[in-house]
């Protein structure tokens, strides 16, 4: 089942997406990907909420691995942990003031693995964890609190632009006045089986 309320006989009926939709080969894809998420570094990521609403947060990147895969920092006593433990599937949304954007459908796994945790720690989380003063609950390595959250990617879309700004200013105002969608981004999708493709190389 799908929405629609427009017949627009044999033109297409979103010009934009059939203007900016690319499918280069898959290391193009994914180098780009990579390049666009390393600047915005920060994320909103979104959980389903014990009430069935949808909850999103900001979480600064850690890590990444086999490029298409995503690392985080948290508190295991943090609401998202609750979330995440009752329903694994999330949505990674990156964003920057050009109005770049990248989209991941995942699955987070919580990892509470010390080995694990060392891997990745950092010692600014010690500012948000805080230092309870029992010798335990210090914000570092060995605090239990600190934990990872790693998202499995499912699909990814991202558009990151082909344009400088001042170009794709004027493409937009050509779009404006002749009616035509601008071709001002790079309109990406990767698929599970790419993904996975891309895990292996």
């Amino acid at each position: 089942m799908s929405f629609s309320n427009a017949d627009t006989g044999s033109k297409t009926a979103d010009p934009y997406v059939a203007k900016n939709l690319q499918e280069p080969s898959l290391k193009e894809k994914v180098d780009d990907l990579v390049e666009f998420v390393d600047r915005a570094k920060f994320c909103m990521m979104t959980t389903r909420t014990s009430d069935g609403m949808l909850a999103s947060r900001c979480m600064a990147m850690a890590a990444k691995e086999s490029h298409v895969d995503f690392i985080f920092h948290a508190n295991s006593e943090s609401g998202k942990t609750n979330d995440l433990d009752a329903n694994p599937d999330v949505n990674l949304g990156f964003l920057n003031n050009s109005g770049e954007w990248a989209s991941v459908s995942g699955h987070a796994s919580i990892e509470t693995d010390r080995d694990t945790v060392h891997k990745y720690y950092s010692p600014a989380l010690k500012a948000w964890m805080g230092d309870l003063g029992d010798g335990k609950h210090d914000g570092g390595p060995d605090d239990p609190r600190v934990v990872v959250i790693r998202v499995k990617s499912k699909t990814i879309q991202y558009a990151t632009s082909r344009k400088n700004p001042v170009a794709a200013a004027v493409e937009f105002a050509k779009g404006v006045v002749m009616g035509e969608a601008p071709q001002l981004n790079k309109l990406r999708h990767l698929s599970e089986e790419e993904l996975q493709q891309a895990r292996s190389s």
